[in-house]
């Protein structure tokens, strides 16, 4: 019975070795493994064996069952790659330097924008710095002046995941590991995209850009934050915009702001990308809170600060007149082809 094992098995590797396309794979299969097969039949065999050696024999016929399986799904694997590798080298050739006859690509419209303000702030001496989707609790929160169980965390709508990160809320974020990578004096500008679990309408969005800025030096002032807040925007919109400071409350920012800027869609007169007011929230911001020095091993007593987070999304929204926020993230192409590649 070993020898008769041993002589179908050489017989399926000789049978294997030829093959040259999957209908023969097939008829292999049938020939060794189906209801009628060799393997098969091996099996029924058993019966006229003596009882005292079916045991051992059986074990020697499941053997050769696996490794036939084995040796056929590797044959299916081999005429796979060789399929692959004929269409590959039967595939027409072209050559990619030649122009291309469909419409030219072009960059998102929050890209363009924050590579302009990546230029304009990178001229005024600020560095720009990437920074992790997915932070912990700490970067986005307490080293922010947030503790546990502080109401502003309700006001972020935050996604959290099962490990006990989550993804940021807002830039600020990133403000702990800036401050501890350059200590102070320092500038940087840290871009990125947020995360908040709320409803969605013409101007908000779950899923949204914004662009954290710093700058920590000696006797820095509000005159400061306002001159560089102004000096961005003229820059961006080429022409002189209207903006109010109003107050507003973030703890890690000691006084605190809201920059609006006037509606560029509708002039100032109202719609529902301003909420009919007039005005579009940009840019909170403010004097960087000295507990939040502290967390970022910064003296508060020898420096100051302040830091904004600008929202790119809506300045995008401002200065390409789109109405509708949503639109942003629609993957709608012929909303998006405008845009002029840079």
């Amino acid at each position: 019975m070993q020898q008769q094992l041993q002589a179908v098995w050489e017989q399926l590797r000789i049978d294997l070795c030829g093959v040259q396309d999957t209908a023969a794979l097939v008829q292999i299969r049938v020939a060794y493994l189906g209801k009628k097969g060799k393997v098969t039949e091996l099996l029924k065999g058993l019966q006229a064996v003596p009882a005292e050696q079916k045991k051992t024999i059986g074990q020697l016929i499941n053997d050769l069952k696996r490794r036939a399986e084995e040796s056929i799904a590797q044959t299916q694997e081999r005429l796979a790659a060789e399929e692959l590798e004929r269409k590959v080298l039967s595939a027409e050739k072209y050559d990619v330097s030649l122009p291309s006859t469909e419409k030219k690509g072009s960059y998102h419209p929050i890209t363009l924008v924050q590579r302009e303000l990546e230029d304009i702030f990178h001229s005024m001496g600020f560095t720009v710095e990437d920074f992790p989707e997915i932070v912990d609790d700490f970067a986005c929160f307490e080293a922010l002046n947030i503790p546990k169980h502080h109401p502003a965390r309700d006001m972020q709508d935050t996604y959290y995941l099962s490990n006990g990160q989550l993804l940021k809320t807002h830039t600020s974020a990133a403000q702990n590991s800036i401050m501890r990578k350059y200590g102070a004096p320092l500038r940087a500008i840290f871009p990125g995209r947020c995360f908040r679990n709320e409803s969605t309408d013409a101007s908000h969005e779950n899923t949204f850009f914004q662009m954290e800025g710093m700058m920590i030096d000696k006797d820095i002032s509000i005159s400061n934050l306002i001159y560089f807040m102004k000096t961005m925007l003229s820059e961006v919109f080429q022409r002189d915009v209207s903006v109010r400071l109003r107050p507003g409350f973030f703890p890690f920012v000691e006084p605190g702001f809201e920059l609006d800027v006037n509606c560029q869609i509708c002039g100032g007169t109202g719609c529902p990308s301003c909420k009919h007011s007039g005005w579009l929230e940009l840019c909170p911001c403010g004097m960087i809170h000295p507990n939040v020095l502290r967390y970022g091993g910064i003296d508060p007593d020898e420096y100051t600060g302040f830091a904004f987070g600008l929202g790119l999304t809506r300045l995008a929204m401002m200065k390409y007149g789109v109405s509708d926020i949503r639109d942003f993230n629609s993957g709608d192409l012929a909303s998006l082809a405008q845009f002029t590649a840079k």
